[in-house]
């Protein structure tokens, strides 16, 4: 038996007060030296401490919000439309979103719209979440890649061209966007969730033909990291709890149930089974 540490905590700051250290305390537990079947040992190196875990008002006790729309998901779609979308209000902008129906794409055309854009285009996989993003979350049209011409689509609901392109996805449908994209426009490289399963370098090159658009139209596409950000992670984090409670932005969430279904959750949510955030639910039992 080895001797390891643990904090758990020790008392409650109360309704009003002031968290303190002494909240909080050191315990020594035994750990067992030998690891039985389906036991795993892990190394802690990092822990964070943020300010989103003292208050689950932030979220009106959604917890799993903090996975979602008030995590890093939500602070990934925020900072990605204002520190690389150069989004206006009153300029008319246009902003169209790929994986428009998963974790970070459905918020990031609400937030979209909140920040000034005027017309905010979806593109997803199935007619059920083309209706979401639709009638749920405020987009203005949705183009489902599996069966619409996504070309003609985009000039139907683009008219004037695409201001700003939130990509989660990148391969073809990012380079047929990309072909209606505005002279001095932005895209914000979120994802490249159909380039994953290759091995290629990220962001993965583009075609000789869509480089060509981007520099002959002065077009953007750079790499963002969130982390990067972390300077702007709280007043985030609050921004979107108040839009949350507003109902200005909404969340959609895809759950299942049990710690053993977690890798065909995966799966599915790799594929696009998921609206929203896709969640394990691993206990609904107070601590």
């Amino acid at each position: 038996m080895g001797l390891i540490q643990q904090v758990v905590l020790n008392s409650r700051p109360g309704k009003n007060g002031e968290p303190v250290a002494e909240n909080f305390r050191t315990e020594e537990v035994s750990l067992p030296q030998d690891l039985q079947e389906g036991q795993v040992k892990v190394c802690t190196k990092y822990l964070s401490v943020d300010p989103y875990m003292l208050d689950p008002q932030l979220v009106d006790g959604h917890l799993s919000y903090f996975l979602g729309v008030v995590g890093m998901p939500g602070l990934t779609s925020l900072l990605g439309v204002r520190v690389k979308g150069h989004v206006k209000p009153g300029a008319n902008q246009t902003m169209v979103v790929s994986g428009a129906a998963g974790a970070c794409g459905m918020l990031a055309g609400q937030i979209g719209r909140l920040e000034g854009c005027s017309r905010v285009v979806g593109i997803c996989g199935t007619d059920e979440k083309s209706q979401i993003l639709i009638c749920e979350m405020g987009f203005d049209a949705a183009i489902n890649y599996r069966k619409d011409n996504i070309a003609e689509k985009l000039k139907e609901y683009c008219p004037c061209g695409v201001d700003a392109y939130f990509d989660n996805v990148g391969g073809d449908i990012s380079n047929t966007v990309i072909s209606q994209m505005n002279q001095n426009s932005h895209i914000i490289l979120c994802g490249q969730i159909s380039q994953y399963n290759k091995d290629v370098p990220y962001p993965p090159p583009l075609s000789p033909q869509t480089d060509t658009i981007l520099k002959e139209r002065n077009i953007t596409r750079e790499r963002f990291l969130v982390l990067n950000y972390s300077d702007q992670h709280e007043a985030g984090l609050v921004q979107l709890s108040q839009w949350l409670k507003e109902g200005k932005l909404k969340a959609r969430e895809t759950v299942v149930k049990g710690l053993e279904n977690i890798g065909a959750a995966f799966e599915s949510m790799m594929k696009g089974g998921n609206i929203g955030k896709q969640v394990v639910l691993i206990s609904d039992q107070s601590a």
